[in-house]
C-alpha cells in the first residue's frame, strides 16, 4: 500500500519538523493511517534529521502505535482477573471464532482488530469488552455475535 508522503510531509510541517514534535507527529501519522507505515518513519527520521532506529524505538516503546496495519475499529477484551472468573475466555473464544482472528490480528478488510488488555478499570461490570472508547459491560458470548453483527453493519454504512 502506498502512502502519499504529502500527507506525512503535511503532518510534520503541521508540528514543525524538529525531534521536539516527535511524538505528535507519530500520533497524527498512526490516527490518519490505523498504524506507522513503514515510509512514514522513514520519512519522519529524514525530516527530523534522526535515526530511523530512535523512531522505531519510540513507535515500539509506547503501545498506542503499531507497526502493522490496524482495524478502523479496535475490540479490546479484558483479560483481567475479574473478567476471567466471570467468563473472558469464552468471551475470546467466540470472538475468535466468529471474526476469524487470533489477538493482534486484523480483518483482510481492516475494518476489526481483536485484542487483548490486562485490565480496562470496569471490574464492578465484569466481564467487559471495549469497542472504540465504548464499553460493553456484563459480556456473553451469546453477546458477542450481536456486538460483531453492529459492528460490521456501522461498517457499511
Amino acid at each position: 500500500m502506498e502512502h502519499n508522503l504529502q500527507e506525512i510531509d503535511s503532518i510534520i510541517d503541521h508540528w514543525g519538523p524538529k525531534p521536539a514534535s516527535l511524538l505528535q507527529i507519530m500520533l497524527d501519522i498512526n490516527h490518519k493511517y490505523h498504524y506507522l507505515p513503514k515510509e512514514s518513519v522513514e520519512r519522519v527520521s529524514e525530516r527530523l534529521g534522526m535515526p530511523e532506529s530512535h523512531v522505531y524505538s519510540v513507535a515500539t516503546f509506547f503501545k498506542v502505535f503499531s507497526l502493522t496495519p490496524r482495524g478502523r475499529s479496535i475490540i479490546h477484551v479484558c483479560t483481567g482477573t475479574a473478567c476471567h472468573v466471570k467468563g473472558t475466555p469464552k468471551i475470546l473464544d467466540r470472538l475468535k471464532q466468529t471474526l476469524n482472528l487470533s489477538p493482534g490480528e486484523t480483518t483482510e478488510d481492516l475494518a476489526l482488530t481483536l485484542e487483548t488488555v490486562n485490565c480496562v478499570g470496569a471490574c464492578a461490570s465484569a466481564p467487559v469488552v471495549v469497542v472504540d472508547g465504548k464499553t460493553h459491560a456484563e459480556m456473553s458470548p451469546g453477546k458477542v455475535s450481536t456486538l460483531v453483527n453492529e459492528l460490521k453493519n456501522e461498517k457499511k454504512d
